[in-house]
């Protein structure tokens, strides 16, 4: 189980969740520079209704953007990360976020396109 004790303990994991999430909006050509970065996070502890685990929620909040990180109690991370920037090949859509998911050592992500209101 990840706790609120555990949260220095967690930085290696963190910083590699930023550079994930930082590689996710790269590979769409664009930058959001060196956010999200790990210090910036406040973290609490959250219960699933269902199943009564406690997983460890970080939020990034403040800045430009928004963003959180979940540490399950299995090991697996869940992300996502603002963006907000037009997506540079498809002129109706903008990147709305980039998400990172899976145990540390494997993370995938992608992108969250939105389309611009007409």
């Amino acid at each position: 189980m990840r706790s609120l004790s555990e949260v220095s303990a967690l930085a290696v994991e963190g910083e590699a969740i930023c550079t994930a999430l930082r590689r996710q909006v790269e590979k769409l050509g664009l930058s959001i520079g060196d956010e999200p970065f790990w210090g910036g996070l406040s973290f609490a502890e959250t219960i699933d209704p269902f199943s009564q685990e406690v997983s460890l929620v970080g939020t990034w909040r403040g800045g430009q953007r928004y963003g959180t990180v979940t540490f399950f109690p299995d090991g697996r991370i869940f992300a996502e990360y603002q963006v907000l920037l037009p997506h540079p090949a498809k002129a109706a859509y903008y990147v709305e976020a980039v998400q990172v998911w899976g145990p540390p050592e494997q993370l995938r992500g992608d992108a969250v396109l939105a389309e611009y209101a007409r």
